[in-house]
């Protein structure tokens, strides 16, 4: 098993095309860590990287004490799993699988038993004789990951393994994936641009944007404490609210003001940081959804933070409600309980928690307040 750290890693593409910059990461043994982040922000050139698939331009990656930077991908003990799975269509299953063996000569009483071992841990045993057009895109998806098992590697890199699955199998292979690291217990890297993935699988998650890393932190740390708008907008479910408002004096303390709604700011979140600078300036603030709410009794809670929104669209989601509403001509998504009255076409009353709110800079978009 192995570690693997990057240290000051850059990859320059010709013409000065920057698709990484600056990339640091210590990813510990046996640990599982996802790279996510919209497309071209440079996940996938990074996971090419560890791989050996792609030239370092200037940085050092070392895998476990080994600095691999000139190390070809057959002998840096990686096993990759690609996005389209990259069977071989003219072998079965069995032959994809001993395929990776044969070449490092492995005997052939050893093949089969790891083979087998690898078959009945994914369950595709009665799969072996079937050739890839035989099968569906799950059933690919495991043959592809019994590939990479029957190695043995120190390190698992995933490529988009389930973008090409339907949402219902999608949701299984990633309960399958976590299973699978927790038996084999070896380090895991796996890249994807669905946050919700990065967030279930995930024990730390690296949200890249252009190149450059913005965030590394546990899943619950990144939705609680988010570093900047940018990590606030990407992490989340739907996404958090985002209301341009100018930060006031109120009493002792501050507020901000969003049209006709003054959010006051609760002294718990004054305490952590100085906001007389921002007296009179504008800034972001960011709720989540589920800290939203047109409940009474919710709202006769935070009263000062009510305000009128009128309901663009009301979803059904079963244990659950999303309004997407417009308030004060700004568009906002309330996450509420599915017994609300509140239909299409409403206008309603909403409030926010104030103990809930993330205030970021217009400017940097750094956090202000979490």
């Amino acid at each position: 098993m192995a570690s693997i750290k990057l240290k000051d890693i850059y990859k320059v593409y010709p013409g000065d095309v920057k698709a990484v910059s600056d990339c640091n990461i210590d990813i510990e043994d046996k640990e599982f860590v996802v790279l996510v982040g919209p497309s071209g922000c440079g996940k996938s050139t990074v996971l090419r990287m560890i791989a050996g698939l792609e030239e370092i331009t200037a940085g050092e990656l070392y895998i476990g004490d080994r600095l691999v930077n000139n190390v070809p991908p057959k002998d840096r003990e990686i096993a990759m799993v690609f996005q389209n799975y990259a069977l071989y269509p003219h072998m079965t299953v069995y032959k994809n699988m001993e395929f990776g063996l044969k070449l490092h000569k492995v005997p052939k009483d050893e093949i089969k038993k790891r083979v087998f071992e690898a078959a009945k841990i994914l369950e595709i045993e009665s799969l072996l004789d079937r050739k890839p057009k035989a099968l569906s895109g799950g059933q690919r998806q495991r043959v592809a990951l019994g590939r990479a098992m029957v190695r043995n590697p120190a390190v698992f890199l995933l490529d988009e393994p389930l973008s090409n699955l339907d949402a219902k199998l999608r949701t299984a292979m990633r309960a399958e994936i976590i299973k699978l690291h927790k038996r084999l217990e070896t380090t895991f890297v796996y890249v994807t641009h669905d946050q919700t993935e990065a967030m279930t699988m995930g024990d730390r998650i690296v949200v890249l944007k252009d190149g450059f890393i913005q965030q590394i932190d546990t899943p619950q740390n990144l939705y609680d404490y988010p570093c900047n708008v940018f990590v606030a907008g990407f992490i989340g479910s739907p996404q958090m609210n985002l209301l341009d408002g100018t930060v006031v004096k109120s009493g002792s303390g501050f507020a901000v003001q969003f049209g006709e709604c003054t959010i006051h700011i609760p002294d718990t979140k004054l305490a952590k940081t100085d906001l007389s600078k921002y007296e009179g300036k504008q800034v972001r603030l960011g709720i989540r959804p589920e800290d939203l709410d047109d409940n009474a009794e919710f709202i006769e809670q935070h009263k000062d933070s009510a305000a009128e929104a009128y309901v663009e669209i009301s979803e059904l989601m079963g244990a659950e409600v999303y309004l997407n509403l417009t308030c004060h001509g700004t568009k906002i998504t309330a996450r509420v309980d599915s017994k609300t009255k509140s239909r299409t076409g409403d206008t309603i009353r909403i409030a926010l928690d104030e103990n809930r709110i993330h205030l970021f800079d217009m400017e940097t978009g750094l956090v202000i307040i979490n």
